[in-house]
């Protein structure tokens, strides 16, 4: 009878399992089966922590009528595992090493998050400074060689304006069918 709890359980997470493997299959996107994938494992694990739970009030309060109760949690606890794990290989998720160390410190993931913005903010504010820099540096020799080469410049000035026109004719003619409406462009 102790052999006959634990294969329904080892069956569905069988069962589970070959169904995920087959998602791709169906002329799916990879990035649709590996979302379904993902949420899958999610699944999962809140059952397995559901589980220990149920594990940890089974152990909490054992004496030995409750000990073939306790043997099914232990076997449904390890089928789980086995599926999460199988589920698992299907997923390909990349986690930085200093959001598992800071996991393994007992501390929070979001830190790592707020550290990484706060640098790109402030290497965003340095690259801004770089550019307000040169568009200065632009400015101040234009108008130095405005002073000793006057024709020069204002060729220069309207080769850039025929440029910029240009462009732009040909940022609006790619966003217009020829019947006049505009593209709209699709969203990935």
């Amino acid at each position: 009878m102790d052999s006959a709890a634990p294969n329904p359980s080892a069956a569905a997470a069988a069962a589970t399992g070959n169904g995920v493997q087959a998602s791709g299959a169906g002329g799916e996107k990879p990035e649709d089966a590996s979302k379904q994938n993902l949420a899958q494992v999610t699944s999962s694990i809140q059952k397995t922590l559901g589980l220990l739970h149920q594990l940890n009030l089974t152990v909490s309060s054992f004496n030995s009528a409750s000990q073939l109760p306790l043997l099914q949690r232990l076997n449904a606890l390890v089928a789980e595992l086995d599926t999460m794990q199988k589920l698992a290989e299907g997923c390909n998720i990349q986690v930085p090493m200093e959001v598992v160390n800071l996991i393994d410190d007992g501390k929070n993931p979001d830190e790592f998050t707020r550290d990484v913005l706060n640098s790109c903010i402030a290497k965003n504010q340095i690259t801004k400074g770089k550019t307000d820099a040169f568009k200065s540096l632009r400015k101040h020799l234009l108008e130095e060689l405005e002073q000793a080469f006057p024709e020069d410049v204002e060729a220069y000035r309207e080769i850039r304006a025929t440029a910029a026109a240009e462009s732009r004719r040909l940022a609006q003619s790619q966003s217009t069918l020829p019947n006049g409406d505009a593209k709209v462009k699709s969203e990935h």
